[in-house]
């Protein structure tokens, strides 16, 4: 699929079901809201380390973060 980003996390739709912000996520996390962004767009992907903590901040299992691939 030239042109087209691949999708391989859902943050932006777990903080649309919760009600949260990129920049509250990114005041919880203690990074920048730019970075928050990247990662709810899919232009760049945060660490393991960092998707636990997301996961924990956000009351979900880690595996609620990410896209099946099949």
């Amino acid at each position: 699929m030239p042109g087209q980003r691949r999708k391989y996390n859902r943050i932006k739709i777990v903080l649309l079901e919760k009600e949260k912000t990129n920049i509250w996520l990114a005041e919880q996390l203690g990074v920048s809201a730019t970075a928050v962004s990247k990662w709810c767009t899919n232009r760049n992907q945060p660490t393991v380390e960092t998707l636990f903590k997301i996961a924990n901040i956000l009351d979900v299992a880690v595996c609620g973060l990410l896209i099946s691939n099949k």
